[in-house]
């Protein structure tokens, strides 16, 4: 497991609070749609990105990381692992201060080139879990 409990803490709590969800569509029956809503409800302004760039949870969606005309504080990755490298590096080169591998979303490389780059990273957790765990 990749993020220390500090590191989760810091991530969800001091690190900003718009959260740019990537694999977000409307569909209500993926994870992503879910996550986002409790991530809205504990105050994170939700950016969906996805190749549909349609509009979730009150939010315009985006079709890319970079077409977000915006600052992103933490990237929040809901796509295959074989994909997730490619999005970690998106998340650097859009200046996010952090990057969020969902559960089951693992790719070592990523994580240590997004680490050296001086993002802060988890991988593999829910922030849908931690998050109300924080008190």
């Amino acid at each position: 497991m990749h993020g220390d409990e500090a590191t989760v803490r810091k991530i969800l709590t001091e690190l900003g609070d718009t959260w740019a969800v990537v694999g977000l569509s409307s569909n209500r029956q993926r994870a992503a749609y879910g996550v986002a809503e409790v991530l809205q409800r504990f105050g994170k302004r939700v950016v969906p990105v996805h190749p549909k760039a349609e509009t979730v949870h009150g939010e315009q969606g985006y079709a890319s990381l970079a077409d977000i005309p915006f600052d992103v504080d933490v990237v929040d990755v809901f796509v295959n692992s074989e994909l997730a490298g490619a999005v970690a590096d998106e998340a650097v080169a859009k200046g996010a201060a952090a990057v969020w591998f969902q559960l089951g979303v693992i790719d070592e490389a990523a994580y240590e080139r997004t680490r050296e780059a001086g993002l802060e990273m988890v991988m593999d957790r829910c922030p849908a879990i931690e998050i109300p765990r924080l008190g």
